[in-house]
């Protein structure tokens, strides 16, 4: 009696030692299969990812002097040559012009970057506004 006693504890005791074993192997299985959809997606859809705020000020040559910060928002990808799309606009909001600036640095996760650049921008220019058209992964 005490031996089969002994050995239904023994069998508990490895079947529940083994599973939790395979169960950590999942979850670590599942994580990787997760790291990896999420890099996938970070890497075919920058435009999601990153954020560009700024404004800018005329300096005393009359040039719009323009400061703008590029955030990146993802987790796992870094993002290069951002192309960003700079629209000037008057003070009722018509567009004025339209120019692209390219800043070639790395944004890596969770970072920032910041760009300054000059521009003769047309009479009447009253504010500007930024938006991400591509940027490419750094592999």
């Amino acid at each position: 009696m005490k031996y089969i006693f002994s050995a239904i504890i023994f069998t508990i005791i490895f079947i529940a030692c083994n599973s939790t074993e395979k169960q950590e192997a999942n979850a670590q299985k599942k994580y990787e299969k997760t790291k990896a959809d999420l890099a996938t997606v970070e890497k075919e859809t920058p435009l999601n990812f990153l954020v560009v705020n700024g404004g800018y000020k005329k300096n005393i040559l009359r040039q719009s002097v323009v400061r703008a910060t590029i955030f990146n928002n993802a987790k796992m990808v870094t993002y290069k040559d951002v192309d960003v799309k700079l629209s000037f606009y008057s003070k009722t909001g018509v567009l004025l012009e339209e120019d692209h600036e390219t800043i070639y640095e790395n944004v890596g996760p969770g970072e920032s970057v910041k760009f300054k650049s000059k521009y003769f921008t047309p009479k009447g220019t009253d504010s500007v506004g930024f938006k991400i058209v591509k940027a490419t992964f750094v592999k």
